[in-house]
């Protein structure tokens, strides 16, 4: 099966403040790899980073684009583009039912909503979930509400899939059999996780730290470095520097 075109994430002196706090500062770079992860401390800017990317904020100064266009400005052709799963399921599920959950999306982007239903249904075929279908969302597990968010954002069909702490708060073995259905998706995805397990397969991966890029190259020269300092920071006195 031939994989999807790549397309280029593009960021230039990337600025976003809120109250007169700065976020992120002068954040630049660009890629096309197919797996990208970003990793950094609590409170790095990671987070803002995603929303700046998926077009949920608009940046207070810099250039974003996401296959060319400006995620903010031309949010018709964001969503058909990028994808989001956050840390937090209940932020994101807003139907009563699983189906109707799925649909929500397609039926935004003009989808006539029995052809909706059927592409549902066949996603849901797909990950060995038809007996989902009429289930009430808020009677799954954790666990299960993370897999039904991949499963409404991989049905638009994004090219990009936008990762924030995916894993947060699941055990072991549900957070390995999201991570295999999140392998099998054949667009990019950009992973965001203070854990570098989580990311170390991946082709290039990011240091977000105090708002400011600190490295970008492949996983095990990116994660050698911000391991060395988290184990150097770890080793100090300060524990004020560790809460900031």
């Amino acid at each position: 099966m031939t994989q999807p075109e790549l397309i280029e994430i593009s960021i230039r002196d990337l600025g976003y403040e809120v109250e007169g706090r700065s976020i992120l500062t002068s954040v630049g770079f660009s890629t096309k790899a197919r797996r990208i992860g970003v990793v950094g401390r609590n409170g790095s800017g990671k987070s803002t980073l995603a929303k700046l990317l998926s077009g949920l904020e608009a940046p207070t100064r810099g250039q974003i684009r996401v296959g060319g266009i400006d995620p903010f400005a031309d949010r018709a052709k964001a969503i058909e583009t990028v994808g989001v799963l956050f840390q937090n399921p209940d932020h994101q599920i807003i139907f009563p039912t699983v189906i109707e959950e799925l649909i929500f999306g397609l039926i935004q982007i003009g989808r006539p909503k029995a052809a909706a239903i059927e592409e549902a249904r066949e996603l849901l075929r797909d990950f060995g979930k038809t007996h989902w279908e009429e289930a009430a969302t808020h009677t799954l597990s954790q666990g299960q509400k993370h897999l039904l968010c991949l499963m409404a954002v991989v049905l638009m069909r994004p090219k990009l899939i936008i990762l924030d702490e995916p894993f947060a708060g699941l055990d072991l073995p549900t957070k390995l059999q999201l991570g295999r259905y999140l392998s099998k998706f054949e667009g990019q995805l950009l992973h965001i996780s203070h854990d570098p397990s989580d990311i170390r397969d991946y082709d290039e991966v990011l240091w977000i730290d105090g708002g400011t890029l600190r490295h970008k190259g492949p996983a095990g020269e990116t994660l050698a470095l911000y391991l060395a300092a988290m184990t150097e920071l770890g080793a100090s006195d300060d524990i004020a520097d560790l809460s900031r």
